[in-house]
């Protein structure tokens, strides 16, 4: 059987990073619904195509259409022994979907782990990052300083924050977060599929401690 698992977290908890931990260690792919959309957006699918078109009018992209991305890169090839996916699925009804496409292939959700990190260390995390206006080189002001304030160590351009990663921006992206993902979280909690983690531990110690988790409680 192939093993599927799921990522959990809020924005800025590490989830991406972790995700592809934990895919070198286990030999699976990361499945990020980001990069699908970005990556059919960018080579003009016709599922980019529609996903466009609502993000064009300011809507959401139909559940319908991401679980189409998301299908389709599991039937491919270098995915048959399983993988991690990392922004997929947010609702219940998008878990429950995916549950019934691999229903479908014989194969189901091994193992859900969400990452546990309180708002204020999050929007530490987010708030603190500053982006160089040439070539995008990411710093942070508490853990990843450049040497200069404001300025990139790579290119010497300016250093700024995106409005995106402001702390009143940031909250409300928890906020959004946490409303689309706690049914979620319970939705699996139900199933005995969902497994915590502290994500304030260093990046390092939360790698280690999902490894841990994954061999106590799927047996890898």
């Amino acid at each position: 059987m192939a093993m599927y698992l799921i990522m959990l977290g809020p924005p800025g908890s590490g989830k991406g990073t972790q995700a592809k931990e934990l895919g070198k260690a286990l030999g699976l792919r990361q499945i990020s619904s980001g990069d699908l959309f970005r990556e059919h957006l960018k080579n003009q699918t016709e599922l980019g195509r529609l996903a466009k078109g609502f993000l064009d009018q300011g809507a959401l992209v139909p559940d319908d259409v991401t679980i189409k991305m998301v299908t389709g890169r599991l039937s491919m090839p270098d995915v048959a022994k399983g993988a991690i996916l990392d922004g997929f699925p947010r609702t219940p009804a998008q878990a429950e979907a995916l549950a019934k496409w691999l229903e479908g292939r014989g194969e189901r959700i091994r193992a859900v782990l969400n990452l546990r990190v309180s708002d204020a260390a999050l929007i530490r995390r987010i708030s603190g990052r500053r982006t160089c206006r040439a070539s995008g080189h990411i710093y942070h002001v508490d853990f990843h300083p450049p040497a200069r304030d404001e300025v990139c160590d790579v290119d010497g351009s300016e250093l700024y924050q995106r409005d995106d990663d402001r702390p009143e921006t940031v909250a409300r992206r928890i906020e959004v977060y946490q409303a689309q993902t706690a049914p979620l979280i319970e939705y699996y909690r139900r199933q005995d599929l969902l497994f915590e983690v502290d994500g304030e531990q260093p990046a390092e110690a939360v790698t280690k401690a999902l490894q841990e988790t994954l061999e106590r409680m799927v047996g890898l």
